[in-house]
């Protein structure tokens, strides 16, 4: 791996890698916007793929930076994509958790705490759109909707039902029409 690619993930990732408030998927938009649009490591077919590929393995779905990493730089450029994406925040929460965790109950506590939810929500919506704006299809999009109202509907559904049910209508779709 050039000493180029390891600068270009380090400096991709890890700012991301701090603002990961409600989870890793939580930024997802701006890992789309590093690897498409300003390093141009993936083609915007391909980060869907990738997506589809975390999302389908054991573990996080922010695991699309390992993928990346290892188109990049192999073995190496996927432990150090990994790294720049989970030390940074793991080495934040556990230096918060030990002062949040002192100061529970106190009014300033509870208004961050609260203050904290729309801003998690919002960075949620963005990935979706993010992921869903890279598709750029009509099936993809019906399909996410739908898996959407199941999910509301049905939230104990095991995922893995919806990804057969969404390959399997679009594998129909793209044969028969």
């Amino acid at each position: 791996m050039r000493s180029e690619d390891f600068w270009a993930l380090l400096f991709a990732f890890v700012p991301l890698s701090l603002m990961a408030f409600g989870g890793n998927l939580a930024i997802l938009g701006g890992i789309q916007h590093q690897a498409v649009d300003v390093n141009r490591w993936l083609g915007p077919q391909e980060f869907v793929d990738y997506f589809a590929i975390s999302r389908a393995a054991p573990g996080p779905g922010s695991m699309i930076v390992t993928i990346i990493g290892w188109k990049i730089g192999g073995w190496l450029g996927a432990v150090v994509a990994t790294l720049t994406l989970y030390l940074p925040s793991s080495l934040l929460c556990l230096a918060v958790s030990r002062v949040w965790t002192r100061y529970r109950g106190r009014a300033w506590h509870t208004a961050i705490q609260n203050g904290l939810v729309p801003v998690a929500a919002g960075l949620l919506w963005v990935g979706i759109a993010a992921v869903l704006e890279v598709a750029n299809s009509w099936l993809a999009i019906a399909l996410a909707l739908a898996a959407f109202a199941v999910l509301l509907w049905r939230p104990k559904i095991n995922p893995l039902i919806l990804l057969g049910a969404g390959a399997a209508i679009a594998i129909a779709v793209d044969r028969f029409l």
